[in-house]
C-alpha cells in the first residue's frame, strides 16, 4: 500500500467514523478511546493473520508424536503479535447476530486481551456499553471493509496517529488540557535534529507517545530490516491518566516494548534514569505555576543541578527550568535533548536567568529554532525548540545555532500550519551542516529536487552560511552581550523582502497625496476652532 493509498484510507476511515459520531449525542472527548479501542481490536486481528502463517511454519514437530506443538503467546509475541482468544478476535464480532449484545462482546473481548497481556491490564476501553447499539455495529462494519482487512505492516499504526491528530484538532483532549498530542511538524523536527537510533530514549512527559512512535518510524525508514525493539528501549512518563492508556495503546499499536508510568516528573525519578539517556525528547506542560518548592523529593533532586528556580519568596514561578534541567540531566555523556518550550523561557529573568547562565556555560547548548503561531491544533500561541548535546565537536563547544522559523512554515488551514517537506529538509541540514555533517545527514531516504528546493533557495553553494532573518551561529561572548539570551530573533537579524511586482513608488506618492489632503482638513478644523468666541 502506497503513502498515497494510506493517505486515502485514513480519511475514509476517519469521514466514516465522524459522520456516525455527528449522527449520535456523543462528544469528540466520549468518542475518542471507545473508537481508538476499534482500532486496536482491529489491527490486533490483522496482525495476527500475518503472524499465524510465520508461527505455524517455524513450529518445532515433536518427535514422538509427528505432530507441530501448539502455538504459544511467546511464539506470537516474537511475530510481533497477540495470540487473540477466539472471542476477543475482530471477524468474531463482525459476525455476531443482531440478537447478541455488541457492546458486552466488545467489553468482553478487552477484558479477554488484558487478562493475557497484563502489560495492557486496566488501559483498554470498557465502556461500549454507553454507545447507541447500532452506532457500535455500523462502527465495528467501518473497520471491516476489505481494504482494512487487508492492510499490512504499519498501516493501522499511522491510522491511529491520524485519529489521535484528529481528535486533538477537534479539541477531544481539552480535559487532558490538550496535551495528549504533540504536532507532527514538531515531533518530526525535533527526532530529524537529535537523530534518535540507539540506546535509551526517554520523555518524561510523553503524552500519547508520538515522540517514541515517530522515532520507530526514523528506525524503519532508514533501515526497513532493523528491529526497532533491538535498537531502543523506551522509558515514558505521563501525569494524566488517560494519557498514560493512550501511550501505552499507541506503543501496542506499532509494536514498540516499552515502559510508561503515570507519575508525576516534578515529584518523581521513577526510572532513576539520570545521566543514563542517549537520547530525551518532550513537549513538557508551559509555565506550571503550582509546584510545590517544599516538597521533599524536589528539594534533593538529582537532575536539578543548577537548583530550582525560586522567587524571593521561595516560591516556584513555573515548571519551565525544572523541566530544561531535567531534560539536560537525563542525558549520558554523549546524549542530545530536543524539546518544546514557551517562548517566554529564552528570556526569562532572576532565578530562571541564572540557570539558563549556567546552562549556557556548559557549551552543550546546540541550537534554538523559534517557531511561529498555529502549529499547535488548539493553542495559537508561538513556541521554542531547545537543543542540548553533550556530544558537540570541540570547535562548537562555546557556540549555538539560531534559527528563526517564525516565518518558515505552510499553512494547512486558516488556524493550522505546519512544516513541509521541503522546510523539514532544508532546516534540518542547517542543523546538520552546523555539525559539519552532509546536508542531507539522516535524510539520504527522502532527498531529491521535490524536497532540497527551500535548502538550495537560501543556500546555493550547498555549505552553511548565516542568512539575515533565518539562522547566525553566536559564541559565547555574544550571548554575553546580549544578557543570555537565546531568542534567536535577537541575533539572525531582520530579512526585508521586497515584492517586486509592487509598486512602491506609486503608493508612496498616493499617502503623500493621502497625508496632503488630511494635513489640509486639519488646518480648515483648526481655523474654525479658533474663530470661535467664548
Amino acid at each position: 500500500m502506497t503513502q498515497a493509498d494510506i493517505k486515502n484510507l485514513e480519511k475514509e476511515l476517519w469521514d466514516a467514523a465522524d459522520e456516525l459520531r455527528g449522527n449520535s449525542k456523543l462528544t469528540a472527548a466520549e468518542y475518542k478511546d471507545p473508537l481508538l479501542g476499534l482500532v486496536l481490536l482491529r489491527f490486533a486481528q490483522n496482525r495476527y493473520e500475518d503472524a499465524k502463517i510465520q508461527v505455524e511454519r517455524n513450529l518445532a514437530i515433536n518427535p514422538r508424536t509427528g505432530e507441530k506443538r501448539a502455538a504459544t503467546k511467546d511464539d506470537y509475541a516474537a511475530a510481533g503479535a497477540i495470540l487473540l482468544p477466539e472471542k476477543a478476535k475482530y471477524e468474531y464480532l463482525v459476525a455476531l447476530p443482531e440478537s447478541e449484545d455488541i457492546a458486552e462482546a466488545i467489553n468482553n473481548a478487552m477484558k479477554l486481551i488484558e487478562a493475557e497481556y497484563p502489560d495492557l491490564a486496566g488501559i483498554l476501553p470498557k465502556s461500549y456499553q454507553e454507545f447507541d447499539a447500532k452506532l457500535l455495529r455500523d462502527l465495528v462494519r467501518v473497520f471491516n471493509a476489505d481494504a482494512v482487512r487487508n492492510a499490512k505492516g504499519d498501516v493501522f499504526g499511522r491510522i491511529y496517529e491520524f485519529f489521535l491528530m484528529k481528535f486533538s484538532m477537534q479539541g477531544a483532549g481539552a480535559q487532558e488540557g490538550g496535551e495528549f498530542f504533540t504536532p507532527p511538524s514538531l515531533v518530526n523536527l525535533i527526532i530529524h535534529f537529535i537523530q534518535p537510533n540507539q540506546g535509551i530514549i526517554h520523555d518524561p512527559a510523553c503524552g500519547s507517545g508520538g515522540m517514541f512512535v515517530q522515532t520507530a518510524h526514523f528506525i524503519k525508514d532508514h533501515d526497513p530490516n532493523r528491529s526497532v525493539n533491538e535498537a531502543i528501549t523506551v522509558y515514558g512518563t505521563e501525569l494524566k491518566s488517560n494519557n498514560a492508556k493512550l501511550a501505552k495503546m499507541n506503543l501496542a499499536i506499532h509494536g514498540i516494548e516499552g515502559k510508561i508510568l503515570e507519575s508525576n516528573s516534578f515529584y518523581t525519578n521513577p526510572f532513576h534514569l539520570t545521566g543514563k539517556c542517549d537520547f530525551v525528547m518532550a513537549n513538557p506542560p508551559f509555565n506550571v505555576d503550582r509546584v510545590d518548592a517544599k516538597n521533599k523529593f524536589l528539594t534533593e533532586d538529582d537532575r536539578l543541578p543548577f537548583g530550582a528556580p525560586l522567587t524571593g519568596k521561595g516560591t516556584i514561578g513555573n515548571g519551565n527550568y525544572l523541566w530544561a534541567q531535567y531534560f539536560y540531566s537525563y542525558l549520558n555523556e554523549t546524549g542530545r535533548a530536543g524539546f518544546v518550550m514557551a517562548s517566554s523561557a529564552t528570556d526569562a529573568g532572576n532565578a530562571e536567568k541564572l540557570i539558563r547562565q549556567k546552562l549556557i556555560e556548559t557549551g552543550h547548548v546546540e541550537c534554538i529554532v523559534s517557531v511561529g503561531n498555529n502549529f499547535f491544533y488548539t493553542r495559537s500561541l508561538p513556541c521554542h525548540l531547545w537543543f542540548y548535546n553533550k556530544g558537540k565537536k570541540p570547535e562548537n563547544k562555546n557556540k549555538i545555532l539560531m534559527i528563526d522559523a517564525r516565518k518558515v512554515f505552510r499553512k494547512v488551514t486558516t488556524t493550522i500550519n505546519d512544516f513541509s517537506e521541503e522546510h523539514m529538509f532544508g532546516l534540518t541540514a542547517i542543523m546538520n551542516l552546523f555539525r559539519g555533517d552532509p546536508a542531507d545527514h539522516g535524510m539520504e531516504h527522502v532527498t531529491g529536487s521535490e524536497v532540497e528546493g527551500w535548502f538550495k533557495e537560501h543556500f546555493p553553494k550547498g555549505q552553511y552560511q548565516d542568512v539575515e532573518g533565518l539562522c547566525k551561529v553566536v559564541d559565547l561572548e555574544e550571548v554575553i552581550a546580549q544578557d543570555y539570551s537565546l531568542t534567536p530573533g535577537r541575533y539572525v537579524g531582520v530579512n526585508i523582502e521586497l515584492d517586486m511586482d509592487f509598486d512602491y513608488q506609486g503608493r508612496i506618492k498616493m499617502i503623500h497625496s493621502e497625508l496632503a489632503e488630511l494635513n489640509n482638513e486639519a488646518n480648515k478644523l483648526m481655523s474654525q476652532i479658533q474663530s470661535i468666541n467664548l
